[in-house]
């Protein structure tokens, strides 16, 4: 088990953890490999990584479907980031095989952080 820590510097944005997660990992044979986030207002996805529009056109979704200025009842403001995250999940789990994830030829590991800036830590473990 490893844990990593993500420094964010915008309330919304999607940030590409791919090289942590695979230095984490570094030097494991395979296994399922399991990465979590314990916080309720970010979350963890798999997408395309070459081009950043994709990530854009995400959170610009998030927002048309979760806007930032609806009338929640909760009183900390940050309502719509805890909807975005369970939305987006807070784990993801991926194949690893000779100590490197199995991801597709476009995939990232990502990051999405809905109620910044913070540092988030990142827990993966190798089963």
């Amino acid at each position: 088990m490893a844990e990593i820590r993500v420094k964010t510097s915008k309330r919304v944005e999607a940030l590409n953890i791919t090289d942590l997660v695979e230095k984490a990992i570094k030097g494991s044979q395979g296994g399922l490999l399991h990465v979590y986030a314990p916080h309720t207002t970010c979350g963890l996805t798999i997408n395309e990584d070459a081009d950043p529009d994709v990530m854009r056109d995400i959170i610009d979704a998030l927002e048309r479907i979760v806007p930032a200025d609806h009338p929640y009842r909760h009183r900390e403001g940050n309502s719509d980031a805890h909807i975005k995250a369970t939305l987006a999940g807070s784990s993801v789990t991926i194949p690893c095989i000779n100590g490197r994830p199995a991801l597709g030829t476009w995939q990232g590991v990502f990051l999405m952080e809905f109620d910044g800036p913070r540092e988030r830590k990142v827990i993966i473990t190798l089963l």
